[in-house]
């Protein structure tokens, strides 16, 4: 069996076209959608990914408003920046660059996000009414996993899904979007307290590695045709490359090709559907502020 490659590159491509469209309908009506990004400190995986998410607001029309801040800002300077982003009318989405210095309580600098703006979907409220299945923001990684399966034709209802980590980014709101009716699958949430964590994973239809350890699910845990999506982006050392690493997921990708029916890579899987849905959630957040309704 050759596992049918999940493009999560071609498939967020597809997602921002439409998303074009949405904008610009917004600014057809005059709101022009804004997403503030701040950057504490100069982590290059961090950057790396701000620079990202801010390239691809460039591309579908949405402004970007970026404020980097050193290693040792105050967490007072950094709360005031966000009240003045929560403040400001041309800002509709915030986005909290993770993780923060020690120094700094990321749950008190999360909570400070209007949830209106919180298009990460990481504030209590968001995440209460995510439980609850009422209008909110949902996280972005979770939520493009879900389109992954929807639009790569993975059969979900009914299915056994595994979930390999219990982060409250990926993890944990993951499970619950995949027990929603509209997925309809069965889940067990693996974790480090998880006994023969072999065993779960073999009965799985579907598995979410989401635990930041390179090689953790190989060939022998995989049962023949389920779907493997990798959210894992580890770096290893690899004296071939210019950098001196290389980067994998939580899966030992081509040998795991061989027997799993579905199988994002890495990168280029799960990473492209995180930014687009926080674009989509961005222009989301405009049209809700601004009273737009958008097709």
């Amino acid at each position: 069996m050759s596992a049918v490659l999940i493009d999560g590159k071609k498939i967020a491509e597809e997602i921002r076209s439409e998303l074009a469209g949405k904008v610009s309908a917004l600014r057809t009506a005059g709101v022009v959608p804004g997403l503030a990004v701040i950057l504490v400190g100069e982590n290059p995986a961090s950057v790396s990914y701000v620079t990202a998410k801010e390239k691809a607001c460039e591309e579908i029309g949405i402004q970007s408003f970026e404020t980097r801040f050193p290693e040792n800002v105050a967490e007072s300077v950094l709360l005031e920046k966000i009240a003045a982003c929560n403040r400001d009318p041309k800002v509709h989405g915030i986005l909290v660059q993770l993780p923060l210095p020690r120094h700094i309580d990321e749950r008190r600098v999360i909570g400070a996000i209007d949830p209106s703006k919180d298009v990460d979907g990481f504030t209590p409220i968001n995440l209460g009414r995510m439980l609850l299945e009422e209008p909110c923001y949902i996280p972005c990684t979770p939520l493009g996993i879900i389109e992954l399966l929807k639009r790569s034709g993975v059969p979900t209802n009914g299915a056994r899904a595994v979930v390999v980590g219990r982060s409250n980014i990926v993890g944990k709101p993951l499970a619950n979007l995949l027990i929603r009716k509209s997925v309809n699958a069965t889940v067990t949430v693996c974790h480090t307290g998880t006994r023969d964590l072999a065993a779960h994973v073999k009965e799985a239809d579907i598995v979410i590695a989401c635990a930041g350890k390179p090689g953790l699910v190989s060939i022998d845990m995989i049962k023949p045709g389920a779907c493997i999506i990798d959210v894992g982006v580890n770096r290893v050392p690899d004296p071939t490359k210019k950098k001196g690493y290389r980067l994998c997921g939580d899966v030992d990708f081509e040998e795991a090709s061989k027997v799993a029916g579905w199988i994002t890579p890495v990168p280029g899987g799960v990473g492209p559907m995180t930014i687009t849905m926080l674009l989509s959630n961005t222009i989301d957040a405009a049209a809700r502020i601004s009273d737009i309704a958008l097709q």
